[in-house]
C-alpha cells in the first residue's frame, strides 16, 4: 500500500515521546512492506532540516515538511477566547502554506490510506477529501482534551482553572469532529480507544502502542548506589506538574531515609522558572542530553510522577526495556499492561510513592526480577516490526 502520514512536526530527531511514536511507526509501515511519504510540519520550536535526517530513513522514506511557527502568542490567544468557540491550541495548526504543500502531494500520488497524527492535522480534512479517495486514518497518540481536563482537575488559582476547562471543552468538540469525519482510528492504547468509544465514536478502531525496537535497547547491570532519574520534555505540563508534585511531597521523605541519595533530571526545553525549582544540593538537572539511553543506563530507579495526561509514557517502555526500575503513577503506566510488584511499582500518594522507591534500592533481587519481566512485556506487547504489520491488516480492510 501506499501511505502518506501527516504530521505537525517533523519526527525526526527522535528526542521525545512525539518524535519516537511516530518515527517508529513509518519505520515500521515501511518495513511491513508499504510505501511510506510523511509530510510534516517543520515548526520553528522543532525545526530541523529534511536534507539532515540520515540516509537511511531518507532512502527509503519520502520526507516532505513545511517550514512554520506555530508559537502561543498572547493577542492571538486572547482573541480566540473572547471571539472564537475553537481550540486555540488546535488553531496554531491551521496554515495555508502546508494547505497547497499537500495539495501538490495529492496530484503527485494516488494513496491508499492518509493517516493523521493527531487530530490537529484534521484541518486538513477537506483538502484530503477534494484531492485524494484514500481511506483516513485517525491516530491518537492520546486523548487531548482529557489532558486538558486532568490539567483543570488539578489547577488551583480559579481563573487558570476555568480558562483550562474551556479549552478542554472545545478540544473535545473538535477532536471528536474529526475523528468521526475520519474512516477508522487507530488508538494508542485500549484505555485511549474506551474513552473515544464513551465519548460517542463507533467507526472502525484497532489498538496500536508505540513501538519499540527491542534490539536497540542493550540491558545492562542495575549501577551501584541510591540514584533516580527522570527524563520527559520539559515544556509539557504534566512532567512540570509530575515532578514538581514529586520534590514537594515525595523527595523529601525519600532524602530522609535514603542517604546518599541523588536524583539526575533530564529534558528539553525546561522554563528558567521551572529550573529554579530543581535547585538543590541532591538534584543533578542535566538539561537535553544527547543520548537518553546512556542517561538512563547510568542511574539505578526511574520515576515517573505523572498525574495528568493521557496515552502511553514511552520514556517508561524504553526504561523498561533497558532494564531499569519504574515507579511510577496511576496515570504514568495506562496503556502499559504492567502488574503492580510485578513488572512496576505503581503508586498514588506520596508516602506509597516513597516507600516503592526504597523498596527497590532495599531488595536487589525483587528490583532484578522485576526489570527482568518488564522487560518481557516490553518485547511481547511493544515490539515495532509486529504493530506495524497489524496495522497493515487493518489498513487493508479499510482501503
Amino acid at each position: 500500500m501506499k501511505i502518506l502520514v501527516l504530521s505537525n512536526k517533523l519526527p525526526y530527531p527522535p528526542r521525545d515521546g512525539g518524535s519516537i511514536a511516530t518515527l517508529n511507526m513509518l519505520t515500521g509501515l515501511r518495513d511491513a512492506g508499504n510505501k511510506v511519504t510523511c509530510l510534516s510540519l517543520n515548526t520553528r520550536k522543532h525545526a530541523f532540516p529534511v536534507e539532515q535526517i540520515p540516509g537511511a530513513l531518507r532512502g527509503s522514506i519520502r520526507y516532505e515538511a513545511v517550514d512554520c511557527d506555530t508559537s502561543v502568542r498572547p493577542l492571538p490567544m486572547l482573541l480566540n477566547l473572547l471571539f472564537s468557540g475553537k481550540p486555540y491550541i488546535a488553531e496554531r495548526f491551521r496554515l495555508g502554506e502546508y494547505t497547497g504543500k499537500l495539495g501538490d502531494v495529492l496530484q503527485q500520488e494516488q494513496y491508499d490510506v492518509i493517516q493523521l497524527e493527531g487530530p490537529y492535522m484534521g484541518h486538513y480534512l477537506d483538502v484530503i477529501r477534494s484531492g485524494s479517495g484514500a481511506a483516513v486514518s485517525l491516530r491518537a497518540h492520546n486523548v487531548e482534551h482529557l489532558i486538558w481536563k486532568r490539567k483543570a482537575a488539578v489547577e488551583a488559582g480559579p481563573l487558570r482553572r476555568w480558562y483550562l476547562g474551556n479549552m478542554a471543552a472545545r478540544l473535545e468538540k473538535f477532536e471528536m469532529q474529526v475523528l468521526q469525519q475520519s474512516d477508522c482510528l487507530v488508538a494508542i492504547s485500549d484505555v485511549d480507544a474506551a474513552c473515544f468509544r464513551s465519548a460517542g465514536y463507533n467507526g472502525p478502531v484497532i489498538t496500536i502502542p508505540t513501538g519499540l525496537r527491542p534490539d536497540q535497547y542493550p540491558v545492562t547491570p542495575l549501577p551501584p548506589g541510591p540514584t533516580i532519574f527522570f527524563i520527559g520534555a520539559l515544556d509539557w505540563l504534566p512532567n512540570q506538574e509530575g515532578l514538581e508534585w514529586f520534590l514537594e511531597k515525595v523527595f523529601t521523605k525519600l532524602t530522609g531515609v535514603v542517604p546518599g541519595l541523588s536524583f539526575h533530571v533530564a529534558g528539553r526545553n525546561a522554563p528558567r522558572k521551572f529550573i529554579r525549582k530543581l535547585a538543590h544540593r541532591q538534584v543533578v538537572f542535566h538539561g537535553e542530553v544527547e543520548d537518553a539511553i546512556s542517561f538512563m543506563q547510568a542511574y539505578r530507579v526511574m520515576v515517573a510522577p505523572l498525574l495528568t495526561g493521557s496515552g502511553i509514557r514511552i520514556k517508561i517502555l524504553e526504561a523498561m526495556a533497558l532494564g531499569r526500575p519504574v515507579v511510577t503513577t496511576p496515570v504514568g503506566i495506562e496503556g502499559i499492561p504492567a502488574e503492580h510488584g510485578r513488572e512496576a511499582m505503581v503508586a498514588e500518594d506520596p508516602d506509597n510513592f516513597a516507600d516503592q522507591v526504597v523498596a527497590l534500592f532495599n531488595k536487589d533481587q525483587e528490583a532484578v526480577r522485576m526489570v527482568q519481566l518488564a522487560r518481557h512485556l516490553v518485547q511481547q506487547n511493544f515490539d515495532t516490526f509486529t504493530l506495524s504489520t497489524r496495522l497493515s491488516r487493518f489498513f487493508k480492510v479499510q482501503v
